[in-house]
């Protein structure tokens, strides 16, 4: 073959070659939902919480970076620590109510948890060591590290009041492993693999409304703060429960997607000063009274548990959120029916 000819063809095969990538580019730009190119403002970030250990109190921050195994601040993750029972089974404090009242400080890779009635104990993350294995997170297998015997000490003598019967284990990975129930995906389809952070039940973001907060607590006798629910992100400026119908969302300059709606549970009524449940379990017996899930496709999947706030996965590059950052959704949206009955 000359050189003429053969230039020629491999012209020809770089031109088919480029025009084939640009349709398969095109159409899987086609295929996977795009954010909105236009955006309104519907509140403010008022508060911005972490949870680096599950069911453990919480640190409040200024600013952090939204990864896709949640919110990170150096060594700082979001619930990326899990106490854990002797046969490797995950604990909360829907069973044991006391593990709230310890309270958790960071410095540098250095953790401190602090209690009524103990000395301070650390552990330094950078540390942990040992080989990996598997703990039981809702009936998933995900992996963990042990933190060592001194903390898994301290945590049984303060909430078991015993010298043995909690481990504290750590998140060796960057990425989430567990996968989307099948059930889930088939009722909250825009939920995907990765979205499911290290250790929390469900994302790994979640976002609450003052307002709705607000109109809560013109229902209850004792009024209940943000804080009570455990979510990472808290809204100001929305109208009340107006997040059940956002769906591409902006923090700043992070785009988000609300996936789910967040069920409540147990969980609400444990006071997060004192770590004690409410005698009457408020406020969810107020909020089963009119926050209940009536759309009939998702009711199979949440029960008689009611909704009070919205689960998030990170839809765009990691980037920082910080206090006050302003929070918009798309335009235009759809609308979508109510999925809880009116008040």
């Amino acid at each position: 073959m000359d050189r003429t000819r053969l230039t020629y063809v491999t012209t020809v095969a770089v031109g088919v070659g480029t025009a084939v990538f640009f349709i398969w580019w095109w159409w899987n730009r086609k295929q996977k939902p795009q954010p909105p190119s236009k955006w309104r403002k519907v509140g403010e970030l008022s508060d911005l919480i972490v949870y680096p250990v599950k069911s453990l109190g919480a640190i409040r921050m200024t600013e952090m970076e939204c990864t896709a195994l949640g919110l990170k601040s150096g060594w700082l993750r979001d619930r990326t620590l899990l106490v854990i029972d002797l046969e490797g089974r995950f604990l909360t404090a829907r069973q044991l109510p006391k593990m709230i009242n310890v309270s958790p400080s960071i410095s540098g890779s250095v953790l401190t948890f602090r209690a009524p009635g103990m000395m301070s104990m650390s552990v330094d993350l950078a540390q942990i060591r040992g080989k990996s294995f598997r703990v039981a997170v809702w009936g998933q297998a995900v992996p963990a590290r042990d933190c060592g015997e001194e903390v898994a000490r301290w945590l049984s003598r303060f909430i078991l009041q015993e010298d043995t019967g909690l481990r504290l284990v750590y998140y060796p990975l960057d990425r989430s492993v567990k996968s989307v129930r099948q059930r889930n995906h088939k009722i909250f389809p825009l939920e995907e693999e990765g979205d499911l952070g290290a250790y929390p039940d469900e994302t790994s973001f979640s976002l609450i409304n003052e307002t709705s907060i607000a109109d809560l607590n013109s229902r209850l006798d004792e009024p209940v703060t943000p804080q009570q629910f455990r979510m990472n992100f808290v809204v100001k400026g929305a109208t009340a429960y107006e997040e059940d119908k956002w769906d591409w969302m902006k923090i700043g300059n992070v785009i988000m997607r609300n996936v789910r709606p967040c069920t409540r549970c147990i969980m609400t009524t444990i006071d997060p000063e004192t770590g004690t449940k409410h005698s009457n379990a408020e406020p969810l017996k107020t909020l089963k009274n009119y926050r209940q899930v009536t759309d009939p496709q998702i009711r199979p999947a949440v029960g008689d548990s009611p909704v009070m706030g919205i689960h998030l996965a990170l839809r765009g590059p990691c980037g920082m959120v910080r206090l006050g950052d302003p929070i918009y959704v798309g335009i235009p949206e759809e609308e979508a029916p109510p999925l809880v009955s009116p008040s």
